[in-house]
């Protein structure tokens, strides 16, 4: 055990993070038996040990953003646990058909209220856009213009949505521009809400994965379904957006990514909050969409992220003494470690979030509507 205290702190002592310190970023000790466990688990056992109240961070945030800038992770290889969950997404297509719906009943589904609580007036559950915006709404608006902007929205544009989420996307676009919008979700819940949200307007939503779409629309998108496509299945996510897009049409891509390529995810991240997910690099999907597709525009928004995940944070501390009851406390633990951790990993830019315009070889450049 002193070894592995000894380890530790030799470890934190070179992101400048002091056990038991003072400052924000410094961590508390409430279980000696954390070192062992964050040495043999890496941040699986890291994120279960403060689940479990082994240990306190006032800011979180700065407390991962310290460990990466560090590369403390690439110090901490882990266990069997972590080698075995490495394996498992090698030697399986854990996105698969089969699987698809797993995210949309373990994640999505946890409840409307929740997302409600956390999210901008408009649902969006994606990096917003800050540039000149003053809070969460506006910066969340701000990217659906940016978005409607990139594809050139237009009346009576045919639009496919491939992950809707509660359709915040599919209201701004049918609202603002008159597009008609189809979106699919894995997620019932936000079927049922985002259906009654747009309702009256050009917009359809539906339960389904996104490779049972058929039809032909001006444009195909996704805001935040890539993460959990996969590896094995980024060239079946581009055939899919080729088969259903007009021979002059425009595709879009929003999703976060990672610097280097992987075949695995986190494994506390994929445990307890998006089962199956996957974080692609742009050598994955520049090579899935060789032959298809041209990238015309590749915007990173990464920066962003960290403060919409401060501000979804403000939002679900501010909720919780009327979440606390139907979720309990250590639901509480285990979200905020999601929220603020991963605006660690994102201000350390350890991950980022891209923006991709594509077309088909031998259509027009399109219009730069956005610079």
């Amino acid at each position: 055990m002193a070894n592995a205290e000894t380890l530790v702190r030799r470890l934190l002592e070179s992101a400048e993070i002091e056990i038991n310190g003072s400052r924000p970023w410094d961590i508390q000790v409430h279980n000696p038996k954390l070192y062992e466990r964050a040495l043999s688990e890496g941040n699986l056992g890291l994120g279960e040990s403060y689940m479990d109240g082994w240990w306190d961070c006032a800011a979180i945030d700065q407390f991962i953003d310290r460990v990466l800038r560090a590369k403390l992770d690439r110090q901490i290889k882990g266990n069997w646990r972590i080698a075995l969950h490495a394996l498992r997404c090698r030697l399986f297509n854990l996105q698969s058909r089969a699987r698809a719906f797993e995210i949309g009943e373990a994640h999505y589904d946890l409840g409307n209220d929740l997302y409600t609580a956390m999210l901008d007036k408009r649902l969006n559950y994606t990096c917003a856009y800050w540039k000149d915006a003053k809070n969460l709404d506006e910066a969340q608006e701000a990217k659906l213009e940016l978005v409607c902007k990139k594809i050139g929205a237009r009346p009576g544009m045919r639009i496919l949505e491939l992950g809707c989420g509660w359709g915040s996307f599919a209201k701004y676009a049918a609202e603002k521009y008159g597009a008609h919008v189809l979106g699919v979700t894995v997620s019932k819940e936000q079927v049922a809400l985002g259906m009654e949200l747009c309702k009256g307007l050009p917009v359809e939503l539906r339960l389904q994965d996104y490779r049972e779409v058929e039809g032909q629309y001006d444009a195909v998108i996704s805001i935040g379904v890539m993460e959990h496509v996969g590896y094995k299945n980024y060239r079946t996510y581009m055939e899919v957006v080729d088969r259903t897009l007009k021979p002059d049409g425009i595709a879009f891509i929003h999703t976060i990514g990672r610097n280097e390529s992987g075949t695995n995810a986190d494994a506390w991240t994929n445990k307890y909050i998006f089962p199956n997910g996957m974080l692609p690099s742009i050598a994955q999907l520049s090579r899935a969409m060789e032959g298809l597709f041209i990238i015309e525009d590749l915007h990173n928004i990464g920066p962003h992220y960290d403060p919409t995940l401060m501000a979804w944070h403000a939002n679900f501390e501010k909720a919780w003494p009327q979440l606390r009851g139907k979720y309990g406390d250590r639901f509480y633990r285990m979200w905020r470690y999601y929220l603020l951790s991963s605006a660690g990993g994102f201000r350390s830019r350890s991950q980022q979030l891209w923006q991709f315009v594509m077309t088909r070889p031998g259509t027009p450049q399109p219009e730069c509507r956005y610079a």
